[in-house]
């Protein structure tokens, strides 16, 4: 258990150091093979998900801050795995030392020892002490909390306990080849239980890797959140139709469009590698005869990539704090910082405007964020409104049960009837 502990904390230190979690893994993932995978991505998440509470911990029980960040992230590990594990006490115990005195240093082993230890002497105690404050308690930065507080006065608690459950695994049926109802029973025979909900989703019961689910490599699903889901129906698109995907990848919502019509799609993305993300998804799930043009570049500037033929639909997922997915996504809480949430904003802007003119009259955009701060949504609609004389904002239609309020959905408490992300929509049509 030590080496996944140590490498759990080098992948929350790398995370505080600006590096996204999926990515600091992947580093990790290089240097321990598969042995013990599962466990350092468990212990790394778990700790990003309650680092306001544990790091308070750490606080209350050092007389004096720990310099060394690599120790201090491995006496928060552990102080994870003691609050909110069953790992045995002494195992957690025993191994941190190891890991402290092998990864740190010998002198290291004493420290860690200590602190875990008056952790478990006292835990009633340090808990009622660190819990007066809301960082700890909630385990967000207090910008973040005052911010979901402000938006949302009548659900911010809600919104920030959602946040830090653990989020279900959720599969789109791919139409082309199959059907919801027929996807459930094939694993109901499997014994894997299953909840279908809306159209196309089905909830599993018990999430599991997706390799190992039935249908998987046959690419009759995709994984996609139940809020995600709506993007694509909410397009209305029809077949002929020329739609353009832009911040494409990983491209759920690209092969949600070319499952429902058969519409020219052209889906754009400036990372290269998550290009062949969408690559990836595509061929799995067998659309490869559809008609898809991939192109790398920025969305928000047409001129490097568009050829002057108008959309009659556009999708634009935009780049925003993520403040709606953190259960799936927790370093984005630590990563961001307040004046993050205006620099989004600024590109949010930028992406509406330089896409509008691209769309054909009679036509729609859906602008969507999985974010719950009003300043990268209900603003930015508003503002794009206030610009754009030829904008008519549309009623946005979304299923009973998600507690949707003028496209804002709100993310779900864990086990849910309706569970899903925070997102957010607004349909926009031209005049």
């Amino acid at each position: 258990m030590h080496r996944e502990q140590t490498l759990a904390a080098l992948a929350v230190m790398r995370v505080f150091e600006g590096t996204r979690l999926r990515d600091a893994l992947a580093l990790v993932d290089e240097a321990n093979a598969s042995r013990g995978r599962a466990l350092v991505h468990e212990l790394a998440y778990g700790t990003l998900r309650h680092w306001g509470t544990l790091d308070a911990i750490v606080d209350r029980l050092a007389r004096k801050p720990i310099a060394d960040p690599l120790l201090r992230m491995l006496v928060t590990v552990a102080l994870y795995q003691l609050e909110y594990t069953r790992a045995p006490a002494f195992a957690v115990v025993d191994r941190a030392v190891h890991a402290a005195g092998a990864g740190v240093r010998p002198e290291a082993k004493g420290l860690v020892n200590a602190l875990l230890r008056r952790f478990l002497r006292e835990r009633d105690e340090v808990l009622r002490a660190v819990l007066q404050s809301d960082v700890a308690r909630f385990s967000y930065p207090r910008w973040w909390i005052e911010r979901a507080r402000r938006d949302h006065p009548n659900a911010w608690q809600p919104i920030l306990e959602a946040g830090n459950a653990h989020a279900p695994l959720t599969l789109r049926v791919n139409r082309r080849e199959t059907s919801r109802a027929a996807l459930a029973r094939r694993f109901a025979e499997a014994c894997i239980a299953s909840r279908e909900v809306n159209d196309d989703a089905l909830i599993l019961a018990t999430p599991r890797p997706v390799v190992e689910l039935p249908g998987f490599a046959e690419g009759v699903f995709s994984v996609q959140d139940l809020a995600a889901q709506h993007a694509a129906p909410l397009l209305d698109v029809r077949d002929g139709m020329r739609v353009l995907d832009a911040c494409a990848a990983p491209g759920g919502k690209t092969t949600h469009l070319l499952e429902i019509a058969d519409v020219d799609v052209l889906a754009i993305d400036s990372d290269p590698t998550r290009i062949a993300w969408i690559e990836e998804n595509v061929a799995r799930l067998r659309l490869g005869e559809r008609r898809l043009q991939l192109v790398q570049g920025d969305a928000g500037d047409p001129s490097a990539w568009w050829d002057g033929r108008p959309f009659d639909r556009i999708l634009l997922d935009a780049p925003c704090t993520a403040s709606g997915v953190v259960r799936r996504h927790p370093d984005a809480k630590w990563r961001h910082r307040e004046s993050d949430v205006e620099r989004f904003a600024r590109e949010q802007d930028r992406l509406l405007d330089a896409l509008w003119p691209l769309l054909a009259r009679d036509g729609k955009i859906v602008y969507a964020t999985c974010s719950v701060f009003a300043a990268e949504n209900q603003e930015r609609a508003a503002a794009f409104t206030a610009r754009h004389g030829d904008a008519l904002r549309e009623t946005v239609n979304l299923p009973a049960g998600s507690g949707a309020r003028e496209g804002q959905l709100l993310p779900s408490p864990e086990g849910a009837s309706h569970n899903q992300d925070g997102f957010f929509y607004a349909l926009f049509g031209k005049r």
